[in-house]
């Protein structure tokens, strides 16, 4: 029974209901912090009905439930200490003050991906603190986010102000028993009672055989993998993989002879024909989907869907293109192993894993040991991602950065140098490279927060979402890097290699299923017109290096893990990872396993939405050994440190 104190203006009931009541009114606020996500982000998921989102919020529940018990497993057992001090006023004031932070942390955190979801597609994980560490200038990023994203705050600041009035609405009141010593014995059961509850709570079940629940088990409330990031909440997302290991050796087959008969990343080159020394240049384009790129997407018709890369569409006329090609991450992080090592991103990015420390075979060290001059630029801030670390791991044997460009009049204030400058900067100190060299560039300037230098404003169209007038922008500053590059002598004997780190939100129909949110594009280009043509066969960014390899007929073994692009028995697919799941595309499907066990199979080419699953009723079985085996190579080498072949 309530009892109302006007003195106190509170409500004053058991201490027991109290919790209970304090712990429904977070759950309350999860299932409103979900309606706010998908209200923000309602594009990405084209296939929720009204009904299918009552069925989300149902699943979501039981990821609540297990979040918000391990957030606030301090609060509870200090709130159910059997002792009466606990109800004074100091002791109920610092739980409150405990009670606030812990879950406005959550709250904050399943805020913020309101936003940041739309960057990686999928709910923040525990790898975000590495790559943050990795980072430089946070504190400019983050205060940039709170001024472009000041509704967020604002949100925040609301749901804490009620949070704080609903939580002080009921007092707890000591259980009937008063003497402190019947108190205390009556009160130690209940501890115990609510331990294993909650033990229940966070499993994601009572049955004995039933496993704490993960990620994938969203999956069971949704139709499309996209979906999944609905029913998930962030923090239970960052419970779930801290201090989770990437590379943990696989057995599915236990035959080294049967693994590497289905699948081997060993490249023994053919000693046929001469190694040539040409130079190559890798340009890796900040979050340039395929969606962009109007060469790519003859079948758009919307104005606001036209071309924002008319240079790279000239270029790409002239040039070999792969139009089904696909990253193997999503974030920057995820790319520079994948282009330059052939190392995919599956589980956590490599750069961040508790193997990055591995001897690894790249481009740079390939080339390096045929006389190469190797370097790589980025505008950033030097040691931004941790792209300097990385690439000299990797065997550059430069690195140019926002130091070594030495004028921060060209600096954009957040990411680097604008992309016209840098691109500049990057031909001239080629012109100054011995050849034959090989180098790579990563771009800054296509990102968030969507500025272009103070010259270009109102100079190039808006589109749909405000990246696209920087797509546009980078896109003026590649052609300019080209119209320099032409009149260097070093320029027509460059391979060119133009592709993207990442996709991103386009806003167009079609680029919003789990297989389209990693479509980039992947461009070879000489000058002399020797490489041209159209291969609509899959291809990934890991393809990169061993098909650049195979151009130069590079004589020496090597690891990769993908495909020779010129090889035309290779068998080709494009791997990834995306929800707690591998997706792997091969011919016209595309399989998905979790945990080791194959959970769906999608026609991509005929149902590209992605709705029916065919599991059970198509035999893909080579297919599926085949991702088995490319999933224990991957793992196995990389937690034996088995990357590079000794002796060469």
């Amino acid at each position: 029974m309530l009892k109302y104190r006007f003195n106190a203006k509170k409500y004053e009931t058991n201490e027991y209901l109290v919790l209970i009541y304090r712990i429904a009114i977070l759950m309350g606020f999860y299932s409103l912090c979900r309606i706010l996500f998908y209200l923000f982000n309602t594009a990405s998921f084209p296939k929720v009905t009204f009904l299918s989102f009552l069925t989300i919020l149902k699943g979501g529940m039981m990821f609540d439930i297990s979040a918000l018990l391990y957030l606030n497993a301090v609060y509870m057992l200090l709130f159910l200490l059997p002792f009466h001090f606990k109800f004074n006023n100091w002791y109920q004031k610092v739980l409150k003050w405990l009670f606030m932070i812990v879950n406005g942390v959550g709250i904050a955190f399943n805020l913020i991906d309101i936003i940041y979801y739309r960057y990686i597609l999928k709910r923040t994980t525990a790898s975000m603190f590495d790559v943050a560490a990795f980072d430089a200038g946070n504190t400019n990023l983050i205060m940039r986010f709170f001024y472009d994203f000041w509704y967020i705050l604002l949100i925040f600041i609301v749901l804490m102000f009620f949070l704080s009035r609903f939580y002080s609405l009921l007092k707890p009141r000591p259980f009937k028993f008063r003497h402190p010593f019947v108190y205390f014995l009556s009160g130690i059961p209940v501890i115990f009672i609510v331990f294993g509850l909650s033990i229940i709570g966070m499993r994601g079940g009572w049955r004995h055989s039933t496993r704490p629940i993960n990620m994938n088990n969203a999956g069971a409330f949704v139709s499309t993998p996209e979906e999944m990031s609905l029913v998930q909440n962030t923090p239970f997302c960052i419970f779930r993989t801290w201090g989770k290991k990437a590379f943990e050796h696989k057995s599915f087959f236990t035959s080294e002879e049967e693994l590497s008969r289905i699948y081997s990343p060993i490249y023994k080159p053919d000693s046929v024909g001469e190694f040539r020394k040409e130079n190559v240049v890798i340009i890796i384009l900040e979050s340039f989907s395929r969606a962009f790129v109007g060469s790519l997407n003859p079948q758009l018709e919307d104005p606001r869907d036209r071309s924002y890369t008319p240079f790279l569409d000239s270029l790409i006329h002239e040039s070999l293109v792969f139009p089904n090609s696909f990253a193997n991450g999503r974030k920057s992080i995820d790319a520079i192993p994948s282009v330059t090592a052939s190392i995919p991103a599956l589980v956590l990015p490599y750069v961040i894993s508790e193997r990055s420390g591995n001897k690894i075979n790249s481009i740079a060290s390939l080339l390096s040991a045929q006389g190469y001059q190797t370097a790589f630029f980025h505008g950033a801030p030097n040691g931004s991602m941790g792209f300097d670390a990385f690439t000299k791991i990797a065997g550059f044997h430069q690195y140019f950065g926002r130091d070594e460009y030495g004028n921060d009049a060209d600096f954009d204030n957040i990411w680097g140098i604008w992309d016209e400058p840098f691109f500049q900067f990057f031909a001239r100190e080629m012109n100054h490279f011995q050849e034959p060299f090989a180098t790579a560039l990563f771009s800054v300037s296509s990102h968030h927060p969507y500025d272009v230098p103070e010259k270009y404003k109102g100079k190039f169209p808006e589109g749909r979402i405000p990246l696209n007038k920087c797509i546009r922008y980078t896109d003026m500053a590649l052609q300019k890097f080209f119209d320099s590059a032409r009149k260097m002598p070093w320029f027509k004997n460059t391979l060119f290699v133009i592709t993207a780190d990442h996709s991103t939100d386009s806003e167009i129909n079609g680029y919003y299923t789990s297989v389209n949110r990693f479509a980039i594009p992947i461009v070879f280009y000489k000058p002399d017109g020797s490489l041209k043509g159209v291969d609509s066969g899959l291809a990934q960014q890991i393809d990169i290096m061993p098909t650049v390899l195979s151009y130069l007929n590079y004589p020496q073994p090597y690891v990769a893990f993908g495909n020779d692009l010129f090889d035309k028995s290779s068998q080709r697919f494009a791997i990834n990872y995306i929800q707690d799941s591998y997706q792997f595309l091969i011919g016209d499907h595309v399989i998905y396993m979790t945990d080791e066990i194959i959970t769906a199979i999608y026609n991509r080419k005929e149902d590209p939405e992605l709705t029916k699953n065919l599991l059970g009723t198509v035999d893909l079985t080579e297919d599926q050994q085949l991702l088995k085996a490319i999933v224990q190579q991957f793992n196995n080498r990389m937690a034996d440190n088995r990357l590079v072949i000794e002796n060469q």
